[in-house]
């Protein structure tokens, strides 16, 4: 069942391209509901066993997938935003066909990341989750849709090229016997039994354990991303389709945080544990830099990618602070920031569809839309971080984690919310409560499917935000065990 929710949105993808136009949609939103279905199934059983099959076996590759913890929770959170994007683009994009095609492609590399249980196999998803992203900007993007996309090739090549060399060199100075996070058997011809060992089984020699992190951190804090490596970030939501559609694959693709826990955390702990106080600074500046940045916006799109900057800071400060309350809390943050930041973008998209701009002076539009405003408010709520909705839980436990280990790095990033605050806000006034100009086209408000897909995310938001065992009780064993291991690899250190 894995493997089939890993590789259905592939195969729709090539469906889509290959039947009549009038059943690619139909298309589309059945594999969107099919694989989010079974992934819910799989949530229910509690999870699926590894699975680690040799499959270029003398390099020491394998194709060793699990979804279960963290991973579990991601893959059912992106199989269901990939359905409300699907969903929004039936109705907002003419002839959809290519932009459901590439979703679909995409959603298949989402998936293979969070699966993937070898460093290598991890490389290519990667990899293949990038060419669909690069697509939907190609084709359906702004006017300097060109610029913006060569800046976002470039950073992530850039890291993706580290990332492959510290990934080489893992395996390399470990002695490990393949590319696997963990170790296996296998049955030789004459019928005995060899253990394989796993990178997590060795540990990687200092100092070229600094080195290797280095590269490896570079390139996810492309995907998270970090200050300085996220310029391409901006420029990215801002060229895309206006519908939004893109935006919402773009935020699920922010896969630094994810990779940072599940394999440098076990695989480099010396290292992490080393450069601790300056990663927890450079992350509380990142979420600072880019919530003081947001203010000055007048671009919606832009505003909200340096939104998701800031988010990611936060969930940079509970990774790098090595607490397990606070990766918890950036577990939780990195999951369903998903929901909520996804679905503003598509609330931005409405926008556009109605006034034709995306600026945030347009004023006025409540008194016209006030469905529309009022969700659009309380999504804003969600991430800024306000109780009973899943922003707080995550950022809260974050902050509570992470000042155990550098109050004031903490401190300065508790400032974050303050500021967060300030420009959501102050944004949404100008745009939903000042005044209409004189001769501003009339606003319509939210009808048929917009409702569904602005207040799905919207219920999950406040249902996880009220409601958090069921997401803790898959987090918390995880990452309970990745500290384990990185514990045990440091001789029992903190």
């Amino acid at each position: 069942m894995m493997h089939f929710m890993i590789f259905l949105p592939l195969l729709a993808a090539l469906l889509v391209m290959v039947v009549p136009n009038k059943w690619r949609e139909e298309v589309a939103i059945g594999s969107t509901l099919l694989t989010l279905g079974l992934g819910l199934a799989i949530w229910l059983s509690g999870g699926t066993g590894a699975y680690v099959r040799d499959w270029v076996a003398p390099l020491g590759i394998t194709y060793s997938v699990q979804l279960n913890g963290v991973s579990l929770i991601f893959a059912v959170i992106t199989a269901f935003m990939t359905f409300i994007a699907a969903l929004y683009a039936v109705k907002r994009i003419p002839n959809p066909g290519t932009m459901l095609g590439l979703i679909l492609a995409m959603e298949t590399g989402l998936l293979g990341i969070f699966a993937s249980r070898d460093l290598v196999l991890f490389y290519v998803f990667f990899e293949w989750a990038l060419i669909p992203a690069l697509m939907m900007l190609a084709i359906y993007g702004g006017p300097s849709r060109m610029k913006a996309l060569v800046k976002f090739a470039a950073f992530t090549l850039f890291g993706s090229l580290l990332m492959l060399l510290s990934i080489i060199g893992v395996k390399y100075y470990s002695g490990a016997d393949t590319f696997a996070l963990y170790g296996f058997d296998v049955r030789l011809a004459d019928g005995t039994l060899r253990h394989l060992s796993g990178l997590t089984e060795r540990v990687v020699p200092q100092p070229v354990q600094n080195w290797l992190f280095l590269g490896f951190l570079l390139a996810m804090a492309v995907k998270l991303p970090l200050w300085p490596l996220h310029a391409w970030l901006p420029d990215f939501h801002e060229q895309n389709h206006p519908s939004g559609v893109p935006d919402v694959m773009g935020t699920l693709y922010k896969v630094g945080g994810y990779g940072l826990f599940i394999f440098a955390m076990p695989l480099f702990p010396n290292a992490m544990h080393d450069f601790r106080p300056v990663l927890m600074g450079l992350a509380a500046f990142t979420a600072l830099y880019a919530a003081w940045i947001a203010f000055s916006q007048q671009n919606w799109k832009r505003l909200l990618a340096y939104a998701g900057l800031s988010h990611m800071g936060f969930v940079a400060l509970g990774i790098f602070s090595l607490n397990e309350t606070a990766i918890i809390g950036a577990m939780y943050l990195l999951a369903f920031q998903n929901l909520y930041t996804g679905a503003l973008f598509l609330s931005v998209g409405m926008l556009q569809e109605r006034i034709g701009s995306v600026d945030t002076r347009v004023g006025g539009v409540m008194t016209q839309a006030g469905a529309m405003g009022g969700l659009t408010m309380a999504l804003w709520f969600a991430s800024i971080a306000v109780p009973g909705l899943a922003g707080f839980i995550g950022e809260f436990s974050v902050l509570l984690g992470a000042y155990q280990v550098q109050p004031w790095i903490t401190a300065v990033a508790a400032l974050t919310v303050i500021a967060a605050a300030a420009y959501a806000l102050t944004a949404f006034q100008t745009t939903f409560w000042q005044a209409r100009p004189l001769g501003a086209v009339a606003t319509r408000d939210l009808h048929g499917l917009e409702w569904f897909v602005l207040g799905l995310p919207l219920a999950l938001a406040i249902f996880f935000g009220v409601y958090t065992l069921p997401a803790l009780n898959l987090i918390q064993p995880a990452v309970q065990n990745v500290l384990g291991l990185a514990a045990r690899a440091l001789g029992g250190n903190p």
